[in-house]
């Protein structure tokens, strides 16, 4: 199959879902990616060119085949102060349709957006979910980011109302040297944000990047790890609690510095 043809068939799927029984798959993954102007363009290929590389690779194919009905539903979204979806929801079902999906990624063009909202990535990405034609008992939003939240409600209030549905969320903090010196965004300590903040529900973990170099690897075994289904929770507890300020690790830190820098 082309990937025109490929592309035709989604798009007919997606249309005829609202009549058609949902097509029953191990996963429904929502890839949510940050592309905040924090990200420099360099970093963004880098991490387009992971998830690229990720649908081409023999384990994470493995991984699908190995599954009860070895298939999975993907879709893939950009996010900043606002998200976009860029590839509809997806089947892959083996080495073909990965593929395929992979030559899609490849395709799209970069983009940047302003903010950093996890809260607004997180609301948008729980809602495909109900437009999806597919059915799992495992909805998963894998969401990378190299930033705390500084846009719309903050980030454990949208974490509270997307575990509530029994969706997950994993992390992928980005934690490059780069932004330490540069960004004046960025924290030291984006992986305990992410534990504390953003991830959370059954199994909820995370995978911290820290140089470009274990970027492609990350992504692969974050991936692999998901498509899997394997227990992970006791390696990175992510306990949901009601936010609170002044108590453990504050969740307003990126509001609190956004409000510093517009107060300059």
């Amino acid at each position: 199959m082309t990937l025109g043809s490929a592309l035709l068939a989604c798009a007919c799927l997606l249309c005829g879902s609202a009549s058609a029984e949902p097509l029953r798959v191990d996963l429904e993954l929502v890839l949510a990616v940050d592309v905040s102007y924090s990200m420099e363009i360099d970093e963004q290929r880098l991490q387009r060119q992971g998830y690229v590389a990720a649908f081409l690779a023999p384990a994470l194919i493995k991984a699908i085949e190995n599954g009860p009905l070895g298939r999975i539903a993907v879709t893939y979204v950009e996010w900043g102060g606002s998200a976009v979806q860029v590839t509809p929801w997806t089947l892959i079902d083996g080495r073909g349709t990965a593929a395929q999906y992979s030559e899609l990624l490849r395709r799209q063009p970069l983009r940047r957006i302003a903010f950093t909202s996890i809260s607004n990535a997180l609301a948008f990405t729980r809602r495909l979910f109900d437009f999806s034609p597919f059915s799992a008992s495992r909805r998963v939003i894998d969401i990378s980011g190299d930033g705390p939240n500084n846009s719309g409600v903050p980030a454990p209030v949208a974490r509270n109302s997307t575990v509530a549905r029994g969706i997950v969320i994993d992390g992928l903090p980005i934690m490059l040297k780069t932004h330490a010196a540069s960004d004046g965004a960025s924290i030291p300590d984006l992986d305990a944000y992410y534990r504390a903040c953003v991830i959370g529900g059954d199994g909820a973990f995370l995978v911290k990047v820290t140089d470009t170099s274990a970027f492609a690897e990350a992504i692969l075994d974050k991936l692999v790890t998901e498509i899997s289904g394997l227990e992970v929770s006791r390696l990175s507890p992510a306990p949901v609690r009601p936010v609170q300020y002044g108590q453990g690790y504050n969740c307003f830190i990126g509001e609190e510095m956004q409000e510093r820098m517009i107060g300059r």
